[in-house]
This record gives structure tokens, sequence and C-alpha cells, in this order.
């Protein structure tokens, strides 16, 4: 899982433009809780690692065997369920939906799995609460040529970057910058969420993180 987007090179953008990622991210009061991952990657995309001999790499590092490298390195995380199967679209093509779900004992172990993911991650207690940050794009990560954002936009079709936290207290989400007219925030009590096409995230010049409050 690469949430985080690094724009090094023109195929790395087209890459990351056809691949969903959607995390809901439960936290109990005593800081255990669970995370339920889906990736969905453009089937196109994923033919890419069975080229040249390399069946065994896939274009995309979503397999079993790239979790429980990921869960044997962070102390307090297990992965509980994974699945992958081939989703087909009307019109012939379609995607490797992916789908895990993890553990974790205590808000260290979540912060090292987001942070191994490409999400820099911090929690701190902020007066009687917690403030959960989000770094989902540096600045300066985002594609300014206007020719290239519209091949994006329309490649990237469904795709999207979804993140929702169910939190034992009522939540607050905001976003650094706070207008994105593309990206939808709600906070509807105790639930909090932030999604945005992947196209239009790849466009961000300003970067963008996410503040979660509880």
């Amino acid at each position: 899982m690469k949430i985080k987007i690094l724009t090094l090179c023109l195929a790395a953008v087209v890459f990351n433009s056809c691949l969903g990622v959607s995390a809901d991210i439960t936290i109990k009061a005593d800081g255990s809780g669970k995370i339920d991952l889906e990736y969905r990657v453009s089937q196109t995309l994923e033919s890419l690692g069975r080229l040249d001999g390399n069946e065994s790499r896939p274009a995309i590092p979503v397999g079993r065997a790239d979790f429980e490298r990921s869960v044997s390195r962070i102390p307090g995380l297990r992965l509980s369920k994974y699945s992958s199967r081939d989703v087909r679209g009307a019109s012939g093509g379609g995607d490797l939906v992916t789908k895990a779900a993890l553990d974790f004992k205590d808000t260290g172990a979540l912060t090292a799995f987001l942070d191994g993911a490409g999400s820099a991650a911090t929690l701190v207690e902020e007066g009687t609460g917690k403030l959960l940050r989000l770094t989902l794009l540096e600045p300066s990560g985002g594609i300014t040529n206007p020719d290239l954002l519209s091949l994006l936009r329309e490649i990237s079709g469904a795709y999207e970057l979804a993140v929702s936290f169910n939190l034992p207290k009522n939540a607050r989400i905001e976003m650094i910058p706070a207008s994105i007219p593309a990206a939808k925030l709600v906070s509807n009590g105790k639930k909090a969420s932030f999604s945005i096409g992947m196209g239009e995230l790849l466009s961000l010049k300003e970067g963008l993180v996410l503040e979660i409050r509880w």
C-alpha cells in the first residue's frame, strides 16, 4: 500500500492513478482497534507484473506475503483476514480487489503501520483529547502539467483514496489546505471520513494533511 504519492516519473504517476485505496480504521478507548483495507488495482496495471517472467512479482505489492512481512516488523499488529479476487466490469475490463483486516493492540502499532504504508502519521495528546495527523501527500508532490492532469483524470475513473475513522468519542476531521473542492469530508458523531479521486489527489501542489480529533 502507498498512500503518500511521490511523483518520480510518468509511469509511476499513471500507476498510482489506476489504484484505489480504502481504509476503515476503528480505535477503541484503550487504544486497540482494527484496520479494514481494500485495494482496487486495474487489471491492466496488474498484468504488467506478469511480463518478462515476473509472474511472482505483482506491479502493486498487496499480496498476503506483503502484509505478513509488514505485520512481522510491527509489535502489536496482526493480520486477521485476507482475500483477493478479480472483479470484471461490464465492458470486459476489471480490477484485482484485495481486502485485508489488521488488528492492533495500541495506537503505536497503528501509527507504525501507517508510516510504513507511506503516510506520515503522528498521534499526540491535545488537552483532554487526541490528535491524529496524517500527511497523505507532501507539498510539491502534485502534477502541474495541464495535459498530464487531464490524462490522469481520464484514466483514474472511479479510483479514489477513502479513509474513515470510528472513534470512542465525538470526532472532527479537517484537512490542510482547508479548501479542496474535489475532496469530501464528513463528521458524524463518533465517525469521520475523507475521500478524494486519485487523479485529483495527484494534482494537489500544496500537499495534503488530515487532522482527526476526538
